[in-house]
């Protein structure tokens, strides 16, 4: 349901964009408690945003509030958590550089393309895709166990954390090249001919 199906609908009282609203304000919480070394508030704090992304979603189809504003503020808010946290823990030492700079190189050309299809095209539809999907929650739990490696120092959290650096990297790259394929056959998309009557 859209705002223009459920005209009633205040997008900024639903409850699934407060809850968004919600991860956006955990953003500098989070990441001062980083800058302070408070890696357990930092990753109970990480927990509780992830639970946020989980139940915006569940409450919009269950409660039929879905708006307009909620499909775009529900990954612009995604981006600005993970982007924030992978600069906040690079710059700690934490996150290595390559996996920050592959993420947010990623991230900036989809932007582009985005911006040159509107412009072009005047699409304003990027639907996420599988490898997109993937490559968000590779995302989240490379933070997490990051995070969680601060706490404990066990080797099979040291084997976790290089392999969901490995698997981020891997699906940024992947989902990075299936957008630009998506992007190019969409520009090179020609409308239909009408059908002779």
């Amino acid at each position: 349901m859209t705002d223009v199906e459920n005209p009633k609908l205040n997008p900024l009282r639903s409850a699934p964009n407060l809850l968004t609203l919600l991860r956006i304000c955990l953003a500098p919480i989070l990441v001062a408690a980083i800058l302070e070394a408070r890696f357990k508030l930092g990753f109970i704090l990480f927990l509780v945003a992830g639970l946020t992304d989980a139940l915006d979603g569940i409450l919009a189809r269950v409660l039929h509030q879905r708006t307009v504003l909620g499909q775009y503020l529900d990954p612009v808010a995604d981006k600005l958590l993970l982007s924030t946290l992978f600069l906040v823990l690079l710059h700690e030492g934490l996150m290595p550089m390559r996996v920050t700079v592959l993420v947010f190189g990623r991230d900036v050309c989809i932007l582009l393309v985005s911006a040159i299809l509107y412009a072009a095209a005047g699409r304003r539809e990027f639907q996420p895709s599988l490898f997109g999907k993937a490559n968000t929650a590779a995302q989240v739990t490379a933070v997490a166990v990051v995070l969680l490696h601060q706490l404990i120092q066990d080797p099979w959290v040291a084997t976790l954390r290089a392999v969901a650096l490995w698997a981020t990297m891997v699906l940024t790259v992947v989902s990075g090249l299936h957008y630009a394929w998506i992007a190019a056959r969409r520009s090179t998309a020609q409308p239909a001919p009408p059908r002779a009557k």
